[in-house]
């Protein structure tokens, strides 16, 4: 690490975007992942877990957008 505790000399990313980056991709591959167990918990016909995981999908995708929103941003420049 560097001397300041940045990263970016070894990725060629800020340390902001590439969290931004692995944030942003976390959400969507846990929105993904949920789909999964929302297919499961509804052949199981447990319809508190479809429940839950849908919510819990819900809450993903709108972190991913969140995250994709706030990276195009400061990428362009206009934040950050």
């Amino acid at each position: 690490m560097g001397a300041d505790g940045e990263t970016g000399a070894f990725t060629g990313t800020p340390d902001a975007h590439y969290n931004l980056i692995w944030f942003t991709e976390a959400c969507l591959s846990n929105a993904l992942r949920l789909e999964t167990y929302i297919g499961d918990a509804e052949r199981d016909g447990d319809t508190e877990l479809v429940d839950l995981f849908r919510k819990a999908q819900a809450d993903s995708r709108k972190g991913a957008d969140l995250g994709k929103r706030l990276l195009a941003q400061r990428l362009s420049g206009s934040g950050g």
